[in-house]
């Protein structure tokens, strides 16, 4: 006589099943918390919602307005430069730090909990930290020039356009180095030490050592990096928000902020969703060149 299994037992032991039951919570926030906002997105960028109003399907009408937008060309031009420059300078500082946090330095835990202090402080707390230090009467930076005599009167930093795009991106650069840092020193300790003996037994000087050591093995932590980083900054809003609010000018719109003025401030959902969904095309874009550029390359 043969006993039936019960059900529940059958799937307990189906490894398919398991999978199912617990990605299922992780899957149901991104539903709710991700997807759909994205899908309600996609949405109201077709329509003419606006904030108390329901809005009629008009197509890609809001879409071909931004395309005669002055405001909306200077955000997106303003996103590029704001993400190519803060990139470049977060990786080319942050290797150097964790290059530099590495090795063996006294009080080493310390110093890499104060590097990680820019990262932890909340986004608005360092905003209005750097709006202060770029106060027209009250900042550090133009006191300390005055002070040495290389300047004669307080620099604008916020008054003036290219000022204000060298300030935020400034800001930016300053909060990004501790997460570049810290995921490249990560990357470097599991580099083996016997790979750089070898090197050196070979006759490779430091240079040497750094490019056909080091980089090839820091590459696969290097392209997680360097996407993630473009996303965050790509799309950031609380440090131009609290700094600038776009000024002067619409100099430091970028695509985010301008989508939260039109939509949020100015009521405008549909064409403020426009603005969000345009995002997506240049971040897919420029994650998909970054990292599959970097894929290419053959890791052990």
């Amino acid at each position: 006589m043969t006993h039936s299994v019960p059900l529940w037992d059958r799937l307990k032991n189906h490894n398919g099943v398991l999978s199912v039951l617990f990605m299922a919570p992780a899957a149901i926030l991104l539903l709710v918390f991700l997807t759909y906002p994205l899908g309600l997105g996609i949405w109201l960028g077709f329509t003419d919602t606006r904030i108390g109003r329901p809005g009629i399907f008009i197509g890609w009408e809001n879409y071909l307005s931004l395309l005669d937008d002055s405001i909306f060309l200077k955000s997106v031009f303003n996103t590029i430069l704001y993400t190519a420059v803060a990139t470049v300078f977060k990786f080319a500082l942050g290797l150097w730090l964790a290059l530099l946090l590495n090795r063996h330095l006294p009080m080493q835990a310390i110093i890499r909990a104060v590097v990680l202090l820019p990262y932890i402080v909340p986004t608005v707390l360092s905003a209005i930290a750097f709006w202060w230090i770029y106060d027209s009467q009250f900042s550090i930076i133009s006191w300390m020039l005055t002070k040495m005599g290389l300047i004669d009167a307080y620099i604008d930093f916020l008054g003036n356009e290219n000022n204000a795009r060298a300030a935020v991106i400034a800001a930016n650069i300053w909060r990004g180095i501790p997460f570049v840092a810290i995921c490249l020193l990560a990357g470097l300790q599991t580099i083996s030490p016997s790979l750089y003996e070898a090197a050196s037994l070979d006759g490779a000087n430091a240079w040497q050592r750094f490019w056909y050591v080091t980089v090839p093995n820091l590459l696969p932590v290097l392209s997680i990096v360097l996407t993630f980083s473009i996303l965050f900054t790509f799309t950031d809003f609380q440090l131009i928000y609290a700094i600038t609010r776009g000024g002067p000018n619409n100099a430091t719109h970028l695509m985010a902020t301008l989508a939260f003025q039109r939509g949020i401030n100015g009521g405008m959902l549909g064409e403020g969703a426009a603005i969000a969904i345009a995002m997506v095309p240049f971040l897919v874009v420029s994650t998909a060149v970054t990292y599959l550029g970097l894929q290419r390359q053959k890791w052990q």
